[in-house]
């Protein structure tokens, strides 16, 4: 039997998630949330979005939630920036790590950031480069790389040529998002295999929404495509919030079943993020979205193992 593989999960309920719910969580809730992520052994968490409260008032305590956070060795805390302001505030915040969103799709950038594409590019390229010279880590997504809710299909070469372009930066990682959660596990090899070929040398990660069912199936074909980084969200809240009908963050718990069932490690306690999930109920005052929050584990112990071979 071989080594067993590791995927590593990105928490992006903090930021992804609270960001596209109706309630806006007092700041001590959501360093609780960020704990408890920690505690169950999540150890990248986007924790907020440096963006104009006014457009996202769910994160406009930022500053707070980075100010309550205790540094960590090995814990990086994720700042969401669209422009060189946000991550003026990122950096003096603390955020160790950042990511940044560029848009498939001209359309959808102009309706979420006000900028064409190319100017969200120009500006990533500015960013990387202050992130690199302040010592913190650059990421970056290209978000609706599998439909744009305004534009419909977004062409794979458009989507390869973006990468590229966001390569010369030379990022931590690029991670490909279904924001509109319109892709399809055969689409989503596709598009892995022709990014990684345009960038290689260049980690890439995977953001999925479940809005049609097919986040999960979506998330397992990039694993199979050499994927080794996916994004999830505790109790699968979320969505985005300038996106028709965008619901559903894949639930980190059900990815996490999905994940050890079938034979990958993880590092993150399955029973923990379960729990999290219903504690996370109880803050909203109504259900997540989260099947293993309902359902629990199978046979019902944690401790219940891969029913595949490793590898």
């Amino acid at each position: 039997m071989s080594a067993q593989t590791h995927i590593d999960i990105v928490e992006v309920g903090p930021r992804d998630g609270l960001q596209s719910e109706p309630e806006v969580l007092p700041t001590a809730t959501k360093i609780e949330f960020i704990g408890r992520a920690v505690a169950a052994g999540l150890r990248r968490i986007e924790v907020t979005s440096f963006v104009n409260p006014k457009r996202v008032p769910q994160v406009a305590d930022a500053e707070a939630v980075l100010a309550g956070l205790p540094l960590r060795e090995g814990i990086h805390y994720i700042g969401l920036v669209l422009n060189r302001r946000g991550f003026e505030r990122a950096a003096a915040a603390g955020c160790n790590e950042i990511g940044m969103a560029v848009m498939a799709s001209d359309t959808f950038s102009q309706r979420n950031q006000g900028v064409t594409t190319e100017e969200s590019i120009a500006a990533w390229l500015d960013i990387a480069a202050a992130a690199g010279a302040a010592g913190i880590r650059p990421q970056v997504t290209v978000s609706a790389a599998f439909g744009c809710p305004f534009e419909g299909e977004v062409p794979v070469q458009r989507v390869v040529d973006i990468a590229r372009r966001l390569a010369e930066a030379a990022p931590f990682e690029i991670a490909l998002a279904d924001t509109i959660g319109a892709g399809v596990p055969a689409q989503v090899l596709e598009l892995v295999g022709r990014v990684r070929e345009a960038v290689p040398g260049v980690a890439l990660r995977c953001h999925f929404h479940n809005t049609r069912n097919t986040g999960i199936a979506n998330a397992f074909a990039a694993v199979q495509a050499g994927v080794r980084t996916l994004d999830a969200s505790l109790g699968g809240i979320g969505g985005c919030p300038f996106a028709p009908a965008a619901t559903g963050n894949i639930p980190t718990e059900d990815l996490l079943y999905m994940l050890h069932r079938s034979g990958y490690g993880t590092g993150v306690s399955l029973a923990a993020a379960i729990e999290t999930g219903q504690w996370l109920q109880r803050q909203l005052g109504r259900p997540v979205p989260g099947m293993l929050v309902k359902a629990g584990d199978f046979p019902g112990s944690v401790a219940s193992g891969p029913v595949l071979a490793s590898r």
